[in-house]
């Protein structure tokens, strides 16, 4: 991927000062509020030339952090310069700060990041070491609420607050819809100093908390082989996650171990020290890995300096027969930044870290039980994973029907979170669609399906999905509520979308199939498809057929009555089929028979109910184009999906047998069905 991107700064991190109205436990670099660095910060002009050289060269985005960058008098300044043309930012703050005036300045569209450090004013105060650190928190949220500045408000564990998580939890979800956690192992000081460390890893949680906190994605590499092989690009990684930080991994092999070297191809992004010193990591403190923008040019870092790093560092020994051939890395946070803050050398190993990758591994395992469902339908299988435990869920009969062992041929992955992600100052790209329950945009190829009120007053989401380009993989987003309510209920659809036709959809589209409204059946081996309007008898045809199996063995299986998929093959799969095939799926109507079953398409029949019993062929293939068109499912897609369906359809019609089927209740029908599908 990244030799196909022009390697440009489009994002920068600027830390405006290290130090900090707090002192908390857990901080890896703050200096007291009246620390004699201060004179060698940045100045605002200095901090304009550089903004207006990144800028030149393409950076379009700002992460403002610190220390706390609020603690600067300068800061509207700053951040009005840094922001004004920016298409986004993120700003870090522990909120103590915030005024009237600087909450209406927070309003100008972006990402604020809050920091709590705790639910009541005992453990927050213990925490930041400074009495009313507490109380002046929660001014600087109701100055934000009140001023209508979204924020986030990040929930920062260890162990000097982790008895009231879950207060605290309660309390961030009272003050903002959006929450996050912030990093839940804690990395060591940079200046190596005994004593801090000494604190940061007396707060340190259990591996085992580290992993419930940031939990892996068992299906990261799953993920990554599918974008080498379809080459797609992913979701805008604000969506990657509801709750974990993005951490670094080691990208180095034994066999290169220049530990910095993939990382700094890769990089899009840059860092900026509150002392003009910049490098691609905001990790990096080694003086010799940063450029001093004083003495050089933005220009001179980007293209020179920091490609020149990637040789600088190297593993050695210890990192070939250490973490570098360690059959646990797939599984580890270990970086060489964070060896190098543990112990000053960039390629020992972490053994907090080992801990946690044994936790990781345990929990992944784990997942595979509790938290991961496959399903098949059509040829593809659904892959669903979700926190919530799943052996405590059951799941709507219908769908059960099509529960499918383990992966197939053809994979798609549905992740839920139950918790919905802050979208403020978010660019989700054009909007294709408003239409109450739904709202459609995308971005570079990403779809963007936010559930929308139907009162234009209300502003309030029930529902964010974020789909893949070709929509083979979605990360979907419900409220809390919702969690509760599907333990109560069961699971009604794989995407809890009130229907899972709108991503079915676009799927099929791809695969030279279709979703029709149409009951189907595989009589004697052989599909049969029965299409009509809402009452010529789709359901009734069904109930027929059943009462034939029943009475006298007919050899009938009901796929489903009221939506199947017609999918033409091209014997190239696993299970070598070839040409046209119905299969069933689990949308049906008032007959409850479903089946995850298929046969080979033998003829496309029209109802008509009447007085006699009949089936005619039909050979004017425009009649039949129209009748087809009707039936089609039309999920919320464009004009690309549509292309895509009528060339299916187009097919569909030139091969397919179609026919007129007259009837009436008695059943005698069942025997020209009989024949139809002998032929």
């Amino acid at each position: 991927m990244s030799a196909r991107i022009p390697r440009l700064p489009l994002e920068g991190s600027l830390d405006l000062t290290y130090r900090c109205n707090n002192n908390c436990r857990h901080c890896w670099l703050r200096l007291p509020p009246g620390a004699p660095e201060r004179s060698a910060e940045l100045s605002f002009d200095e901090i304009r030339r550089i903004v207006d050289e990144a800028r030149a060269m393409g950076c379009r985005r700002w992460n403002i952090s610190g220390g706390e960058p609020l603690l600067r008098p300068d800061f509207p300044e700053i951040f009005d310069y840094l922001t004004r043309k920016a298409v986004g930012y993120t700003l870090n703050t522990n909120g103590t700060l915030i005024t009237q005036e600087i909450a209406r300045l927070l309003t100008r569209k972006g990402t604020k990041m809050v920091a709590l450090y705790g639910a009541t004013a005992e453990v927050y105060d213990a925490v930041v070491r400074r009495p009313g650190g507490f109380e002046e928190i929660m001014r600087g949220f109701a100055y934000l609420r009140e001023a209508g500045a979204g924020f986030i408000v990040q929930l920062i564990p260890m162990k000097a607050n982790f008895h009231q998580w879950d207060e605290m939890q309660a309390l961030a979800r009272s003050l903002s819809p959006h929450i996050r956690v912030g990093a839940p192992w804690l990395y060591l000081s940079c200046d190596g100093s005994p004593e801090r460390n000494r604190e940061i890893a007396s707060q340190r949680l259990s591996p085992r908390d580290v992993i419930d906190l940031d939990k892996p994605n068992p299906s990261f590499g799953d993920r990554m082989r599918d974008i080498a092989a379809a080459e797609v690009c992913s979701p805008d990684p604000v969506f990657a996650a509801a709750n974990a930080p993005v951490l670094p991994r080691a990208s180095s092999t034994p066999a290169d171990d220049r530990l910095f070297a993939a990382c700094i191809a890769g990089r899009r992004d840059f860092h900026i020290d509150s002392y003009g010193r910049m490098t691609w990591c905001g990790f990096i403190k080694d003086p010799a890995l940063r450029f001093d923008l004083r003495r050089g040019s933005f220009r001179e870092a980007w293209d020179e300096f920091i490609p020149s790093c990637a040789d600088k560092v190297r593993g050695g020994e210890e990192w070939r027969t250490g973490c570098g051939s360690c059959e646990k890395r797939s599984d580890c946070r270990w970086c060489a930044v964070y060896a190098y803050l543990e112990t000053g050398r960039y390629s020992a190993r972490i053994p907090h870290l080992c801990a946690v990758a044994d936790e990781a591994r345990k929990f992944k395992e784990e997942w595979q039980v509790k938290h991961r469902r496959f399903f098949q339908i059509a040829g593809i299988t659904v892959r669903i994973e979700s926190d919530l435990d799943l052996t405590a869920v059951r799941f709507k009969d219908e769908l059960l029907a099509f529960a499918a062992a383990g992966p197939g041929e053809d994979n798609v992955t549905i992740r839920h979170f139950f918790e919905l992600p802050g979208l403020a100052g978010k660019d989700l790209g054009r909007e294709l669609y408003r239409k109450a329950p739904w709202a459609i945009s995308r971005k570079n190829g990403t779809w963007f399906y936010l559930g929308i009120s139907p009162r234009t007053e209300d502003a309030s989401l029930h529902r964010v999905a974020v789909f893949s380009a070709d929509h083979r993989h979605a990360t979907i987003y419900s409220p809390p509520r919702d969690e509760k309510r599907i333990i109560k209920d069961g699971w009604h659809s794989l995407s809890l979308f009130p229907t899972d036709q709108i991503w079915l959809g676009p799927l099929l589209a791809d695969r030279r199939a279709a979703l029709v409204h149409s009951a189907a059946a595989s009589l004697n081996g052989q599909g049969l498809v029965f299409v009509g309007h809402s009452e010529a008898g789709k359901s009734t045809t069904m109930e027929i057929l059943k009462a034939a199996r029943q009475e006298r063995g007919l050899n009938a299986e009901i796929l489903c009555d009221d939506r199947n998929v017609v999918r033409k093959w091209d014997g190239r799969n696993r299970e070598g089929f070839d040409g046209w095939r119905v299969h069933g799926t689990w949308s049906h109507g008032t007959t409850a028979d479903v089946s995850p079953s298929s046969a080979p398409l033998r003829a496309i029949l029209f109802l008509e109910q009447a007085k006699t019993n009949e089936i005619v062929p039909l050979t004017d293939r425009k009649d039949i184009w129209r009748r087809l068109l009707a039936t089609l499912i039309r999920p919320m897609v464009t004009a690309e999906w549509w292309q895509k369906e009528l060339d299916v359809l187009e097919e569909l019609v030139a091969e397919a047998p179609c026919f007129v089927m007259r009837f009436d209740k008695s059943g005698a029908i069942v025997e020209d069905l009989e024949r139809l599908a002998a032929l």
